[in-house]
């Protein structure tokens, strides 16, 4: 049986939570907040209008800092005053497409912040597991057919995916700078797929887009219907940070590695299933076609091996793609009908625990 988020564990312990205001923060935040821990954020505002910080009214469970990490001292101040026994550090540029129109800001975001990350995380007397998430696109990607191992090189054609692969090299300077002895936090990386989930409004990603179609009665249009991705639902990674954080917590330096969190190979299916399957569970006449236009370099095919997790986290994904999809297309609908955003969202939480 494959492992599940401790509740137990997380109750009271006190969790800073960099990003607390994006799209997977705040889900992050939701589930941290069921579980009884006590949750500072630090990060901008919410990167979108409308955002599942504000409809979900997520703040209300926790310590909400507006906040830049490329500004060392008050993030360091920050971190200092919430004195946190769990670091996970996931504020970023996330987009590919904006990292070609602002390298700069997305190197300072992802590379620097990371570092001033880190660099406050040596502050803090009673931190003791520290997980940095950052990206499959971290890997030099070679588009061969079989998923990444965790020891594959590093790289990145684009600014983001690039900038991330930076910040895997800036975490393992750091573990054996600072963070390896018995009397320091243990530090891990996160690496995810695309992740997907009801409550994301993001620019030029693929599930937003198709919704945003969807509720305006019009064609989806998509870039790269061929592209194939490690789709899953934002639930799967949290749930691998989390494992990985505990782990970090109760058995230190064994877990301070980097880690892949991905869908099984049956769910890395191109950008053109996901828009079938879509376009039926909506209904209403939905429908895409092919962007002809230009467009800048994009990865086609990328998967991650998940073995490691598997054999020594216990983790494997619960939701097959299609019930990842359906339950995106729930949260949407219940949301265009004005229902309780936090609940239903806490509601797809305990669904996911519960299942087997």
């Amino acid at each position: 049986m494959s492992a599940t988020v401790n509740p137990e564990f997380w109750r009271e312990k006190r969790v800073f939570l960099t990003g607390h205001t994006g799209f997977k923060g705040s889900w992050l935040s939701l589930w941290l907040q069921s579980m009884g821990a006590t949750v500072k954020g630090f990060a901008l505002e919410p990167p979108t209008s409308p955002s599942l910080f504000n409809e979900a009214k997520v703040s209300d469970g926790m310590d909400s800092e507006i906040g830049d990490i490329r500004d060392l001292n008050a993030i360091t101040s920050s971190m200092i005053r919430f004195n946190p026994d769990v670091l996970i550090h996931m504020a970023a540029q996330p987009l590919v497409r904006l990292s070609y129109r602002e390298p700069v800001e997305t190197y300072a975001t992802n590379v620097m912040g990371t570092v001033h990350v880190l660099e406050a995380a040596r502050r803090c007397g009673h931190l003791r597991a520290i997980v940095n998430v950052t990206t499959d696109k971290c890997y030099e990607n070679r588009e061969w057919v079989w998923g990444y191992r965790e020891n594959e090189p590093m790289g990145g054609r684009d600014p983001y995916s690039n900038s991330k692969g930076c910040a895997e090299l800036v975490t393992s300077a750091y573990r054996s700078s600072f963070f390896s002895s018995s009397s320091t936090p243990s530090l891990a990386s996160a690496r995810a797929g695309n992740v997907i989930g009801g409550g994301d409004w993001a620019e030029d990603r693929l599930i937003p887009d198709i919704l945003r179609a969807f509720e305006k009665q019009q064609p989806v249009v998509v870039r790269n219907p061929l592209s194939t991705r490690p789709w899953q639902h934002v639930l799967e990674p949290l749930s691998g940070y989390l494992i990985l954080a505990e782990n970090l917590y109760l058995h230190g330096d064994d877990y301070a590695e980097g880690w892949n969190f991905g869908p099984l190979d049956e769910d890395v299916m191109p950008v053109e299933w996901i828009l079938n399957h879509m376009v039926k569970i909506w209904g209403q006449g939905a429908s895409w076609q092919i962007d002809t236009t230009q467009q800048p370099h994009e990865a086609q095919l990328l998967k991650l091996d998940i073995s490691k997790a598997a054999s020594k986290l216990h983790w494997l994904p619960r939701w097959p793609l299609t019930t990842a999809l359906d339950s995106i297309v729930d949260w949407h609908k219940d949301w265009l009908l004005k229902k309780d955003v936090r609940l239903l969202t806490l509601n797809q939480i305990e669904s996911y625990q519960s299942r087997h």
